[in-house]
């Protein structure tokens, strides 16, 4: 159901540049009408909103329940850095959060994880801009084990394409859950997408055509 708040998201997203219309490549190699890149935010005013709808959901989902949050390098690291920053000044939750350096650093402080250390027995948030194959939550996963005997409950994304991944009558982002038991959380999906388009009286060429494309790549709920 697109609510305001998603509708609201849908449109800061646009503004942003972030949600852009027209022909593109996914990284499963799918030609799609629409790109979500979060690399374009570049605003102090964008992140803080930014981190807000992060942090609202993060709030409604989990309580607080969890020990600190994970940014992979590299467009997860500012949303983890401003959902951190909106969880205290908007829900007095003051979490730790940790990122990952593409390659280890071998001087200084070595390494390739900064911030916060984990420690086993902690639970981990992963907090990440979009889920398409699923190739990027497969990598995330051995770096946290890496560090220590944490589990990983919930992962945040900005988008969920609700593609089929490599099991017929799965999204990604269902394999994601079966695998790894990770339950996934998006602010918006395709489908509230579609919904605003056709609120807005959009090209009905573009809509048709990413109709098209619903159909032959997603598994709708």
């Amino acid at each position: 159901m697109l609510t305001e708040k998603k509708r609201e998201f849908i449109q800061f997203m646009l503004g942003a540049g972030v949600l852009r219309f027209g022909n593109f490549v996914t990284k499963s190699g799918r030609s799609t009408q629409y790109f979500v890149n979060t690399g374009n935010y570049k605003t102090g005013a964008q992140l803080s909103r930014l981190g807000s709808y992060y942090a609202d959901l993060v709030a409604q989902c989990t309580g607080g329940d969890f020990d600190a949050m994970f940014g992979p390098a590299y467009k997860g690291i500012p949303l983890a850095a401003c959902c951190a920053t909106a969880l205290w000044q908007e829900h007095r939750m003051d979490k730790p959060y940790l990122f990952n350096r593409k390659e280890a650093k071998d001087h200084g402080e070595g390494g390739s994880i900064i911030g916060y250390s984990p420690k086993d027995g902690d639970r981990v948030i992963v907090i990440e801009d979009v889920i398409t194959a699923g190739t990027a939550v497969r990598e995330t996963v051995p770096i946290l084990k890496a560090c220590a005997d944490v589990s990983i409950p919930h992962m945040f994304i900005s988008v969920d394409r609700c593609e089929v991944g490599q099991t017929p009558g799965m999204t990604a982002i269902m394999e994601v859950e079966k695998e790894f038991g990770i339950k996934v959380h998006p602010i918006v999906t395709v489908v509230d997408i579609h919904e605003y388009l056709k609120e807005t009286g959009t090209d009905p060429s573009l809509l048709s055509a990413m109709e098209g494309y619903m159909e032959q790549y997603c598994v709708l709920p």
